[in-house]
């Protein structure tokens, strides 16, 4: 038997419908793309919008909180500028009171702070018949050459806490014999100043009220604690002087 053939007029046909799928598939492959670039420039649109109003809702000026930089007058060592005066009024005494220091004490205004190492006077002890000289600064070099001034603590002759300290077994070991009422004497460029002995004290070698400021003129000498210790000494003797006021 003869195979059956197709009819000539079929095949014009079936290249016909190849050829309307394939425009039919364009024409949805562009569809989908003006869909996505509408997205996209939907999306585009709504960022530029929404930066536009972030930055119009902004404050069109800010206002600096910072404090401005106030320059304080800084401190001097004695070998450098003579010492200037200001004008104040002294406060009201209380019976029982530390002398009222605050005139004398407020008059001294130095140029700048003194130099670690620099030697800033000296200080003597008549009730001892010692005379020693005033290091700028705490370090083991400063404290081999005389006693150190606390870097932290206000200089001679000035309204608050003086601090000094010496080795115990060199330039203060002889601080445990200063008794109440001795005198102190504190020699700069700037001037002579007398502290008199209030009263002496033992504390831990942590203790930080040493250091704590005071409302009129005290002059704090501190060392290590026995004075005959072996090693590193537990506890600080400490002497506190008030300033006496000029006459």
């Amino acid at each position: 038997m003869s195979e059956a053939r197709t009819p000539r007029g079929e095949r014009p046909a079936r290249r016909e419908d190849v050829r309307t799928s394939r425009g039919r598939a364009r024409r949805i492959r562009r569809a989908s793309l003006r869909r996505i670039f509408a997205v996209c420039t939907i999306l585009g649109l709504a960022c530029v919008s929404w930066a536009l109003v972030s930055i119009l809702a902004q404050p069109s000026s800010s206002v600096s909180t910072s404090k401005p930089k106030v320059t304080e007058p800084s401190l001097t060592n004695s070998a450098a500028v003579q010492p200037t005066t200001t004008a104040q009024t002294p406060a009201s005494k209380k019976p029982g009171s530390p002398p009222d220091t605050t005139r004398k004490a407020q008059r001294i205004v130095f140029a700048k702070n003194p130099s670690r190492g620099e030697t800033l006077g000296s200080l003597s002890i008549p009730a001892l018949g010692q005379t020693l000289p005033i290091i700028e600064g705490t370090r083991d070099s400063d404290l081999k050459r005389g006693i150190g001034h606390f870097t932290g603590s206000v200089m001679p002759g000035q309204r608050d806490n003086c601090v000094v300290s010496g080795h115990r077994d060199s330039f203060f070991s002889r601080l445990g014999e200063l008794e109440k009422g001795d005198r102190v004497l504190v020699r700069t460029a700037a001037g002579t100043y007398t502290y008199e002995v209030r009263r002496t004290r033992i504390v831990g070698k942590n203790d930080r009220t040493v250091i704590v400021p005071s409302e009129h003129g005290v002059l704090t000498l501190t060392t290590c604690y026995p004075f005959r210790y072996v090693g590193p000494a537990p506890r600080r003797y400490i002497v506190s002087a008030d300033l006496v006021p000029s006459k």
